[in-house]
């Protein structure tokens, strides 16, 4: 009986693919969308099926897919269907106003053509649009939505995923990704989008304006003005910086923004120094993959450099590279970057005298509890929101007029300093990780010493970050299966530590496991579970919201007496984890 009813819907969902199929062949699409579908056909059905099953989803963030045909992949029409809804909504919010919308790209394979497409979509309904001439990074958009007083803007890249994808990242007017009530109401208007037809590619030209070097220019200003102790670069304005765009589009802003901060000795990774959205010399281009930074850091052990830094192809996430305590070259993780770049501004504002008791850093629940630590220690609130940027920028909107925003971030990676920029900006990041590191040679010390003395005063944070992929139509069943086994059914112990609290994002709930109290979280909902246990070990699982992924972070602590006990108690750390991985048995 039940083979039977699983045989009933596989023909169901095969007539349904079967009835997509034929809309685009018998529809009003190009010939060449035709003539792929049909070698598809022949050649290779299964990525057909795979191409059309289902629609690709107007998410929170925007979309992200492989691109190719069909309703499941990043095309013409899908972004044409998506920057028709996101209109409709503009010019329903905006009614009466002029409307304007900015839109920029990444260098990945058709990115210029999706950008090229929106903004004939946005102008064909009436929208002013300002098109940048030529590829530029993420955080340049979210400042130039402000800068040029729009409604919306677009971005056309996939950030880090590897070159068989791109994406579309929708922005509101405060230069923040779509937050409630918009991306919700966004999403329901591409979704009445049931047609191509519906969708107007052609007839707005004239509102098209090409932009350029005047937005380049106020972006470099503004970044120049988030530096904490020019002098530290006036005296080490030699501090020798390897930097890798990785291929992206860091290469159009970041030599430039170290060179008005004032450094002199700049040397770039010349085998990823041209864009190219195949990724020729990585698998993932993206700076969290130690295989993505790994010429960057031959050339830094070959010049004897101070810092190594690397940017994504849209470069919104920065990796960095030092010599650790023993002089060897190590590559940070998203944390112990965040710590870093959170202590030197909340620290020199103290030390300037231009701290305000209104100061707040903005971080995400799965990023160090480290840094809430050294927030109190500084007198500097210190709130923690969901995974994402747009709910760091959205506590901004929130707490604006009553509390001053100086720095965000979260571990994957990305930075946000100031509020000028509404989303993580690897560019003003590698200026200012840059000067921390010539702050600190100034005081005769690198950033690893500055990282142990942290320890030492706040004690020894270890993080770690384990990804599972589950890739095709069965992928996110699977994933979700995962998600509601560990609701079901909590470990009661990690690592012989016992799991004392289940904090359940998607339930807005907390529960002590061992009294049954429960509490409201009052955070949006949102699919995160966490797992704290006994001795302070903290275990979040969250599903990726833009690749077919499960995300476990582990956060383990201890206490740091010395220097010469740090390489020990990290061991320690690190087999703790194990232990709870082993445990978690994922």
């Amino acid at each position: 009986m039940a083979e039977n009813t699983q045989k009933d819907a596989s023909q169901q969902v095969a007539q349904q693919v079967q009835a997509k199929i034929d809309s685009w062949l018998n529809g009003n699409y190009d010939d060449q969308t035709k003539a792929e579908i049909r070698r598809l056909q022949k050649e290779d059905p299964t990525d057909l099926t795979e191409a059309f099953y289902k629609d690709l989803e107007f998410g929170t963030g925007g979309l992200r897919g492989i691109m190719g045909v069909g309703t499941n992949r990043m095309n013409k029409y899908t972004v044409g269907m998506a920057t028709q809804g996101f209109a409709n909504y503009l010019n329903q919010s905006f009614a009466g106003k002029e409307i304007k919308v900015a839109i920029a790209h990444d260098p990945r394979n058709n990115s210029r053509f999706f950008a090229e497409t929106a903004a004939g979509v946005f102008a064909a309904n009436g929208i002013k649009v300002f098109l940048f001439d030529d590829l530029r990074p993420t955080p340049e958009l979210s400042f130039a939505i402000r800068y040029l007083g729009c409604q919306g803007g677009v971005v056309c890249t996939a950030s880090h995923n590897p070159k068989e994808y791109n994406g579309y990242k929708a922005y509101w007017d405060d230069g923040a990704q779509l937050v409630p009530p918009h991306d919700v109401n966004v999403m329901d208007e591409v979704a009445k989008i049931k047609n191509i037809g519906d969708v107007k590619f052609t007839g707005g030209e004239n509102l098209i304006e090409i932009i350029a070097g005047k937005v380049d220019e106020a972006y470099i200003q503004m970044v120049k003005g988030l530096s904490v102790y020019p002098d530290a670069i006036s005296s080490q304005k030699d501090l020798k910086i390897v930097y890798t765009p990785i291929h992206g589009s860091g290469i159009k802003l970041v030599p430039d923004v170290l060179k008005t901060f004032g450094f002199e000795n700049v040397h770039i990774v010349a085998e990823q120094k041209t864009p190219d959205g195949n990724f020729p010399t990585v698998v993932y281009p993206n700076p969290e993959e130690a295989e993505a930074m790994s010429l960057g850091l031959k050339l830094a052990k070959e010049l004897d450099a101070d810092i190594l830094l690397g940017t994504d192809p849209d470069a919104d996430r920065v990796g960095i590279g030092i010599k650790n305590h023993k002089g060897d070259w190590v590559l940070m993780n998203g944390n112990q970057t965040a710590v870093l770049a959170f202590t030197y501004v909340m620290e020199a504002r103290r030390a300037k005298k231009i701290a305000r008791p209104e100061d707040m850093v903005v971080k995400t629940i799965v990023t160090t509890d480290m840094i809430d630590k050294i927030a109190a220690d500084n007198h500097v609130h210190c709130y923690n929101v969901l995974t994402g940027f747009k709910w760091i920028a959205e506590m901004i909107r929130e707490k604006a007029g009553k509390e001053h925003y100086i720095i965000g971030g979260e571990e994957s990676f990305g930075l946000m300093i100031g509020d000028q920029v509404r989303d993580k900006d690897a560019v003003s990041a590698v200026a200012l990780l840059s000067e921390m590191a010539a702050y600190e040679k100034n005081q005769g010390k690198t950033l690893y010493d500055k990282l142990i003395e942290l320890y030492i005063e706040y004690g020894l944070f270890y993080e770690k970050l384990k990804s599972i992929t589950r890739k095709g139509m069965r992928g996110q069943e699977e994933i979700a299966e995962m998600m509601q086994a560990f609701r079901d059914n909590p470990p009661k112990s990690l690592n012989n530590s016992e799991v004392v609290q289940l904090l359940d994002y998607q339930l807005q709930k907390g529960k002590n496991l061992k009294t049954g109290e429960s509490w409201d979280i009052e955070l949006p909902k949102s699919n995160v579970l966490q797992f704290i246990l006994a001795d302070g070990s903290k275990i979040s699982a969250r599903p990726s919201g833009t690749e077919p992924k499960i995300k476990f972070y582990f956060s383990v602590q201890t206490e740091l007496a010395s220097k010469e006990d740090f390489d020990a108690k990290l061991a320690a750390l690190n087999e703790k984890i194990e232990g709870i991985i082993k445990d978690l048995d994922v």
